[in-house]
């Protein structure tokens, strides 16, 4: 997915800490980086986690996590580590994730998409409130795929 496709964008430099002997980022990092931009995700659209949720009643868990790997991250590349809400379902949403190099954005170096859903204060299964569908749905540079309406 290109760059353009991503309103929401965090800069990132990559940390001694999170590389192998190799000087490139162990993988698990990057899940990492996805879980930072995300949390960024909930800030910008006005409803910061946890606090944002647990004022609605509800929280998020993720259900499915995937990682494509096309080219590694180094120790002190500066990454822009992009996310969007690709897919909106009733109880869950499929994030994309991308990150690139921030000194070249013409392909990216790992695509994760996380998928979460969305639970009551029971730990239910629970719809997302509109508000926050609204919010995603205007935050979004491409809108996300929607599931029909079940009437």
């Amino acid at each position: 997915m290109s760059i353009e496709a991503f309103r929401h964008r965090l800069a990132l430099r990559v940390r001694w800490a999170e590389v192998d002997m190799q000087a490139v980022v162990f993988n698990g990092h990057y899940l990492t980086y996805a879980d930072v931009c995300l949390t960024e995700y909930w800030r910008a659209i006005g409803v910061p986690y946890p606090a944002g949720f647990a004022e609605l009643g509800i929280d998020a868990f993720v259900r499915k996590a995937t990682v494509e790997y096309h080219a590694p991250a180094r120790y002190d590349d500066e990454l822009l580590v992009c996310g969007r809400a690709a897919r909106l379902g009733r109880s869950s949403v499929t994030f994309a994730v991308s990150m690139f190099r921030a000194n070249d954005t013409s392909r990216s170096l790992v695509d994760v998409e996380l998928v979460y859903v969305c639970v009551d204060r029971r730990g239910l299964p629970a719809a997302w409130p509109q508000e926050i569908r609204d919010r995603m749905r205007r935050h979004e540079a491409v809108a996300p795929a929607e599931e029909p309406s079940r009437g």
